[in-house]
């Protein structure tokens, strides 16, 4: 992130001053046109450039006029504090003042704004302002305690100046909540260090007894009437302790967002994802309503936004023997039985999975979930009972969970009961599963799946295709999915949203590629997926029909 952060303070007798900076100086793109220039690791010159802090705009800034021990962190002989971070090989350099004369006048410019012209209600609190000129600038203007100071409080303030407003506007709640921290560290201090002054000399009782001459006020306190922050806090590293916080500041403020470039519009399983996370967010913050907060281990779970990716995560971690992928599972059930199996997933029928082994259930509904839009899975991978079709179309049970009678009989569920072999001692190159288990599919269906659908005979040529790696597979089912997601989401539109009739309908399909052979289960398989759709989506098609449908009257 291209900023900077500087503390500044309100002078008694001096008016606004910048107490400390701290910016980040970027590493040189390399140039093959003036590598013969370039500095060597070794280069006193080139590797300690940034470390030569006693500044040029230090010596400057005290030609300028003379600082009081308030005005002043650093001496101008110090070195400063430089900070380089390994990943990036970005250098975070601190001292009194910027290296660079515009940014020491942009600096300059902010704090008198921050500390006089811009102020909030309450005169503590964060504030935005700025321009294209001189940047833009977060502020948070604070009082720190101080028994010699007029009021018994000092005015400072923490800046970020930064050329992108948008950047710095999103980063708000980020730069808050951690300004925050430090300020509240810097008070606290110095009201410990107040509160021993006050009980050793009330400075109260003192100067109400006193005769009061406002030409020599800020010289009644025995000299002491602008005093540093470090004298207000006793901390004897404080200004190392800030080029810390400013440095973290500057890098996790650069590194929590990030640009990345999407092509086209969403798909729709990430809007599926996106909805999902958001309504898990909601209850989460129901939750914690209603009971106050979250336990611990709660915190520390795995975000649950990945859906489906996280159960994949899971089945990694459970021992034992899994399937890799749909090429993988073919050749294991077989040519037929993977074609009947994935018939019922494509068509939304339940497939139930009984097997002693949950590693091997969550494998097989991992590779098979990978036929269907997000929007369609619902799964359980494991239970002691059996669950209804309406709660899921994936489910995963112990070997000895009976099967109710009006499922086995129901045409629209297939089972797969895995059993170990009684001799599995693996042979020479077989398969570790297939040397193992022993698959048995069965279902009351008795249509035909040899027709139908053309997504799955498009499938099925690419998985028998040996030439065809793993990858390639994957990447082509995904260009099915959303080539059959296009085709669900006109007819969606056309069916639902416009209400045509069926003689219409039975055009669009003829459109869309979906009668012929198999036309059935392509017009079952659209259907199925239309459930799949997003709310955003829908919502989107039902707002543009009912504008369309005012906008004439109008």
């Amino acid at each position: 992130m291209n900023a900077l952060v500087a503390l500044c303070h309100f002078c008694e007798l001096h008016g606004p001053r910048t107490l400390f900076c701290t910016e980040a100086l970027h590493p040189p793109s390399p140039d093959p046109s003036s590598q013969m220039g370039t500095p060597v690791p070794g280069d006193r010159d080139g590797d300690r450039e940034g470390e030569g802090l006693t500044m040029r705009a230090n010596s400057s800034a005290t030609q300028r006029g003379e600082m009081c021990e308030g005005c002043r962190s650093l001496p101008a002989s110090h070195p400063g504090f430089v900070s380089i971070d390994d990943e990036t090989g970005i250098r975070f350099l601190s001292h009194q003042h910027p290296r660079q004369s515009q940014l020491f006048s942009v600096v300059r410019q902010a704090c008198v704004r921050s500390l006089s012209c811009e102020v909030c209600p309450g005169r503590e609190g964060p504030i935005f302002f700025g321009d294209e000129q001189h940047g833009f600038v977060f502020s948070h203007t604070f009082f720190i305690k101080d028994s010699l100071a007029r009021g018994f409080q000092r005015w400072y303030s923490i800046v970020l100046v930064a050329m992108d407003r948008i950047y710095l506007i999103n980063s708000w709640p980020f730069l808050l909540r951690h300004l925050k921290l430090t300020i509240h560290s810097l008070q606290s201090t110095a009201l410990k260090v107040f509160d021993t002054e006050q009980g050793g000399c009330p400075q109260r009782a003192l100067r109400m007894n006193s005769v009061f001459s406002p030409a020599v006020f800020p010289h009644q306190r025995s000299g002491n009437a602008a005093r540093s922050l470090t004298s207000l806090t006793q901390h004897p590293n404080l200004w190392a302790s800030l080029h810390c916080s400013f440095s973290w500041l500057l890098k996790a403020s650069g590194s929590r967002l990030t640009e990345k470039l999407l092509e086209g519009a969403p798909t729709e399983d990430t809007l599926v994802l996106i909805e999902r996370q958001t309504e898990q967010e909601e209850e989460m913050s129901c939750w914690e309503g209603a009971e106050g907060g979250v336990s611990e281990s709660q915190l520390l779970q795995p975000d649950s936004k990945l859906g489906l990716l996280c159960e994949a995560s899971k089945s990694d971690d459970v021992p034992g023997p899994k399937f890799k992928s749909l090429r993988h599972l073919r050749q294991v059930l077989g040519a037929n039985d993977f074609r009947q199996l994935s018939w019922h997933v494509l068509m939304g029928n339940q497939v139930i999975w009984r097997s002693a082994d949950p590693g091997l259930i969550q494998s097989a509904f991992t590779v098979l979930k990978s036929l269907l839009p997000v929007g369609c899975v619902r799964s359980v991978p494991y239970s002691a009972q059996y669950e209804e079709a309406y709660k899921c179309n994936f489910l995963g049970l112990s070997p000895d969970v009976p099967i109710p009678a009006h499922v086995s009989s129901s045409e629209f569920s297939v089972l797969v009961d895995v059993t170990l072999k009684a001799c599995h001692g693996p042979a020479a190159g077989e398969d570790e599963i297939s040397a193992l288990y022993q698959f048995t599919i069965s279902s009351a269906n008795t249509q035909p799946t040899d027709r139908g659908p053309t997504l799955l005979n498009k499938l099925e040529v690419a998985l028998s295709n040996e030439n065809l790696s793993v990858d390639v597979v994957s990447h082509c089912l995904l260009c099915l999915k959303e080539e059959w997601m296009n085709k669900v989401k006109v007819l969606f539109k056309f069916s639902k949203v416009d209400g045509r009739g069926r003689e219409d309908t039975q055009k669009v399909l003829a459109l869309l590629g979906a009668t012929g052979p198999g036309e059935e289960d392509n017009v079952r398989l659209l259907k199925y997926w239309m459930t799949g759709l997003s709310k955003t989506y829908k919502s989107h098609l039902m707002t543009a029909v009912r504008g369309g449908e005012r906008s004439p009257s109008q």
